[in-house]
């Protein structure tokens, strides 16, 4: 079953149980699925593909996310929380921080990496391998971490 059948099926669940939070955020995925489709660029929709329409829509609500909470808005916050949960149900499971070092580590060795100069290598070898499993700035932390 690929991602579009499961939002359908996710979909007619959340009409069932009259869940407007889940309504509205896979009716977002669903949405990005249709962009990205019809973008004019031709590629198919692969699962690798899938899992940055994923990452994408939960990193905007992040970033909504962090707003509210600066300016104090705790019931649009909460919006944000509840649908970055739902939209994550998609995602393949996301790797403890230590597990992303134990991979890190392994990537510095492979590339040969030494001292923060190399982080660009050691981030684009990372981004493929880690992809869907870790958040890029997680990733990004850890690297100028293991690096300095």
């Amino acid at each position: 079953m690929n991602l579009e059948e499961k939002v359908m099926a996710e979909l007619k669940e959340a009409m069932k149980a009259k869940d407007t939070v889940a309504l509205d955020s896979i009716r977002a995925i669903k949405s990005a699925i249709l962009l990205a489709k019809t973008d004019g660029t031709g590629k198919p929709i692969d699962d690798a593909r899938e899992i940055q329409i994923l990452q994408k829509l939960v990193k905007s609500r992040r970033e909504s996310l962090e707003i509210y909470e600066k300016q104090g808005r705790t019931d649009l916050a909460a919006t944000e929380k509840s649908q970055i949960a739902v939209i994550e149900k998609f995602l393949p499971a996301q790797m403890s921080p230590e597990e992303v070092e134990v991979v890190l580590k392994g990537i510095l060795t492979e590339v040969g990496a030494t001292s923060p100069k190399d982080m660009g290598k050691v981030m684009g070898a990372a981004n493929q391998k880690l992809a869907g499993k870790a958040d890029g700035r997680m990733i990004s932390e850890i690297v100028k971490k293991l690096l300095n």
